[in-house]
């Protein structure tokens, strides 16, 4: 049993410190002077910062930050003016999800006799159980597991088997295979992702991005009779983007090309009884 384990540092850039911190300041109803009194620094430095003509050192950012209770990555980079109040108020009560996975993300995995990473197969049996126990090395390692060698060996997949009919060609009981996605903003819009959730459990949709909007994810159906909906991302645990999947089920045929063939042939079939019809009027002629 081993962990696969990664880290990113994260460079903060002051983009927008100096308009987040006036926005929030004007958000709260209190004076510049009541606020320099607050993080115990001169009134003139406040408005300095907040005009961009000068920059606060470390110590002063992190006053900042711990007053209006909201991470330093999203005070120096994040323009809080445009994002939703439901989003902002998420920041204010100190719910800030990693999406970037800057933050140290612990993997359970496993490997086999030549220290080569399994790929875990979770079945629908095991479903309920993987989206309390996906961090658990002891839940991990009684899954079973396979070997695709024809997968890139410096990436860790995982196969979860898909139940429904929401995702079309992909059928009932079929086995999707995923890779691990550290950093959700590298998601594609419109591309199918497993994603394992606190309430939903395991769903295997289209995913479309809406950090900026409300920090949500928005999951489609390629099976247009169910709703698109939207799911915060304070409740997915895990990501994974499609790479293939095992089905015992023949796809459905594609209907326009069959549709296209059957013309011909029928075209062909007409064409075919006409020329035997102006021979008969020619041998009847002669």
């Amino acid at each position: 049993m081993t962990l696969f384990l990664s880290y990113t540092d994260n460079f903060n850039i002051m983009i927008h410190f100096g308009s987040n911190i006036q926005f929030l300041r004007k958000r709260k109803k209190i004076s510049q002077e009541d606020m320099a009194t607050e993080l115990g620094i001169k009134r003139s430095s406040l408005s300095g910062y907040e005009l961009g003509n000068s920059e606060p050192n470390f110590d002063t950012l992190m006053r900042f930050s711990e007053f209006f209770k909201i991470s330093l990555d999203k005070l120096l980079k994040l323009n809080l003016q445009s994002v939703s109040e439901v989003y902002l108020k998420q920041l204010e009560q100190g719910i800030d999800v990693d999406i970037t996975g800057a933050k140290l993300r612990v993997l359970a995995t496993t490997v086999d006799g030549e220290n080569e990473e399994n790929i875990e197969l979770v079945p629908i049996k095991a479903k309920a159980g993987y989206s309390a126990g996906y961090g658990d090395p002891d839940f991990i390692k009684v899954l079973p597991t396979f070997q695709l060698p024809f997968l890139d060996r410096s990436k860790k997949f995982r196969t979860f088997q898909i139940n429904g009919d929401s995702m079309p060609p992909v059928s009932d009981k079929s086995w999707v295979t995923g890779e691990f996605v550290q950093n959700w903003n590298t998601i594609k819009d419109g591309y199918p992702y497993i994603v394992v959730t606190e309430n939903e459990g395991i769903v295997f949709k289209m995913i479309y991005k809406q950090f900026d909007k409300n920090q949500t994810l928005l999951l489609c159906s390629t099976n247009p009779i169910y709703e698109p909906y939207e799911i915060n991302v304070n409740e997915v645990n895990e990501i994974w983007k499609f790479v293939n999947y095992i089905s015992n089920e023949m796809p459905e045929p594609n209907l326009n090309r069959d549709q296209l063939n059957s013309s011909i042939s029928g075209l062909q079939r007409e064409l075919r009884e006409i020329k035997n019809t102006l021979r008969k009027k020619e041998a009847e002629t002669d």
